[in-house]
């Protein structure tokens, strides 16, 4: 959520805030806006809206070659102009752009007007822009170390002073922020899509580090001004890997993408002639392996039910006692560590602030923490004890779909690989191996045909309530399937456990609320076909989600989708997919914003 852009160098600048804002739209946002140097004046232009609305605004000709830019994403101050950034100080020579959250903002907004200070936005951010104003003395750096030791919450920060032209202050804490290094010109930003267009070289700022960029150097410091040596990164991927490439929108595109992105999660990492995995970044010895009596993974969203689904793995699979939690939940319950339990932080961005929160407190007690991950370079990557990236590529639309299944893929490599140590047999290991890699196949042949599952989203787009409900391993994915459809297409959808709807969801069939089985050919599909008849026979339309072949549930639910036949640990893959493609072929039909669905962000970097 919110997102900045500033720029240092020889060009133009508006066109590279500009552009590089229209790249962060999908991490959610309300307002957005642009401050440039230029004819000893910060020129400022901002818009409630969209980007085009900024881009429609700026004028033809808007000179000066360093600025700042900024996408908001509500939090303080209804969505308008006045409240977007960059925000200036009431002298008009200073602007900042800010994201996180100002905790003690009211204190000092007091204390600030109280000395005279006139405030023009109702937001905590402009707090920033008057202290450093307050706090300056000719060196924007020292005034933006000053200011940020007042500063109680979260903040990814960038200042500019009319004083030095050419000159941005960046600073840290919680919120992330990435220097990029290009010829003659420097750049900061709060995500490397931004200024993946001008340079692959990336440093990334840490926690209680301060950045000073001009157009060609840079130099970073702690608040004491000790002077830190940062290792310059090198991004992996393309340009092309953050464009549509022909799709109507990312979120299409990147669930078109999931049998190459699983593909990609798996590579190097299948080991068939020991028939077991290899997961190198995990700094654990086999020794420390086998010592794990307990997993927990510590997620959010999508990746909890990721999560949840790895619980189901690890305990069938490598008989360790796993469970999921919210990441929002454990920092304040005071969480217990036990003995010999291994903790997993699982976020698509790397940056999901409740569970970077929840990380962090349980390395406090001792834990050992290792990432899942998908942005090379993130926070929780950099501050865990070790882990996987799942290498999904860029994933833009703010619902996740191939981070999810790329999640999973890393999970079922690790429970094999400690499985293996453990007590499942070579024969056993290779059967596995091989389902693994079949999973990118069989989620192709789906992908293949999806006219079934459009025509059922046709049929029912304009249903207000909706039931997902599974069994076993595929419970989480009945909760990832009424997630997608939540946040999309804006029907109000909920999961459960099909073995649950007795005991109180039940009250909610009628005819007019449709309930989504999953009933892979697996050990409960007898159950779970128990459930389907319960809801038939109280009036409710049942749609069902099966394996090829099935007669009997095709001849009891009113529409059936058929995935193909695998292992039934695997099915959480083929079941998640033909979901993924209701839900956004349920938003076309009631003309949603798939890509950038309302209130809601790519990357929330906000408790």
């Amino acid at each position: 959520m919110c997102g900045i852009v500033g720029y240092c160098g020889p060009r133009a600048a508006a066109p590279i805030l500009v552009e590089g804002l229209k790249r962060l739209e999908y991490r959610g946002y309300d307002s957005a806006g642009i401050s440039v140097f230029h004819d000893d004046a910060l020129n400022v232009v901002k818009r409630a809206g969209k980007i085009n609305d900024l881009r429609a605004a700026v004028p033809d000709q808007f000179p000066g070659s360093v600025g700042i830019g900024h996408t908001r994403w509500a939090t303080h101050g209804e969505v308008n102009d006045a409240n977007a950034h960059p925000h200036l100080d009431d002298t008009g020579r200073i602007a900042i752009v800010h994201n996180g959250i100002i905790e003690n903002f009211q204190t000092l907004k007091d204390r600030l007007e109280s000395e005279g200070h006139q405030f023009a936005s109702d937001t905590d951010s402009e707090v920033v822009a008057h202290l450093v104003s307050s706090l300056y003395d000719g060196d924007l750096e020292q005034a933006v170390k000053r200011a940020i030791t007042l500063v109680k919450g979260t903040y990814g920060i960038v200042a500019m002073h009319l004083d030095e032209p050419d000159r941005l202050v960046g600073a840290r804490n919680g919120s992330p922020l990435v220097l990029g290094i290009g010829e003659n010109e420097m750049f900061l930003a709060s995500d490397v899509t931004a200024i993946i267009a001008h340079t692959k070289q990336v440093i990334y700022v840490e926690d209680g580090e301060v950045v000073s960029i001009n157009s060609s150097s840079y130099s970073t410091t702690d608040l004491r001004d000790n002077p830190i040596e940062k290792h310059v990164d090198v991004i992996g991927w393309e340009l092309e890997e953050i464009e549509k490439a022909g799709y109507s929108h990312y979120m299409e595109k990147e669930i078109f993408e999931q049998p190459e992105s699983i593909t990609r999660a798996t590579q190097g990492r299948l080991d068939f002639e020991n028939a077991t995995g290899h997961l190198g970044g995990l700094n654990m010895t086999n020794r420390e392996l086998l010592e794990v009596e307990r997993v927990k993974v510590i997620a959010a969203g999508t990746s909890y039910h990721a999560g949840m689904v790895a619980a189901y793995v690890l305990e069938h699979l490598a008989r360790i006692p796993a469970s999921a939690e919210l990441a929002s939940e454990v920092r304040y319950r005071n969480p217990i560590v036990e003995r010999n339990s291994l903790y997993f932080a699982v976020s698509q961005s790397g940056e999901t602030a409740d569970t970077l929160y929840a990380m962090r407190e349980l390395q406090r007690k001792g834990a050992r923490v290792l990432g899942i991950c998908n942005v090379v370079g993130s926070t929780i990557p950099r501050e865990s004890d070790g882990g996987v990236y799942i290498h999904s590529g860029p994933e833009i639309a703010v619902a996740s779909t191939k981070a999810f299944t790329s999640q999973m893929t890393a999970f079922y490599a690790f429970a094999l690989v400690v499985a293996r140590m453990r007590n499942l047999s070579y024969s056993d290991g290779l059967r596995f191996l091989q389902a693994l890699d079949s999973v990118p196949e069989k989620i192709g042949r789906i992908l293949d045909d999806i006219t079934p599952i459009i025509a059922l989203a046709k049929k029912y787009a304009r249903a207000e309530n909706f039931l997902f409900l599974g069994r076993g391993i595929n419970y989480p994915v009945a909760l990832e399937g009424a997630l997608k459809l939540k946040e999309i297409s804006y029907i109000h959808a909920e999961g459960f456990s099909a073995a649950e709807i007795k005991h109180g969801p039940i009250a909610l069939i009628n005819d007019q609320t449709p309930s989504f089985f999953l009933v892979p050919d697996d050990s409960l599909r007898d159950k779970v076909v128990t459930s389907m008849k319960e809801v038939k026979a109280r009036g409710g339309p049942v749609i069902a989600l099966a394996v090829e072949g099935d007669v009997e549930v095709g001849r009891i639910a009113d529409d059936v989708v058929f995935v193909p036949s695998i292992d039934e640990l695997f099915y959480p893959f083929l079941m998640v997919v033909p979901t993924q493609i209701f839900a956004y072929y349920c938003a076309l039909e009631r003309g949603c914003n798939v890509d950038q669905p309302r209130n809601l962000a790519k990357s929330v970097t906000v408790e």
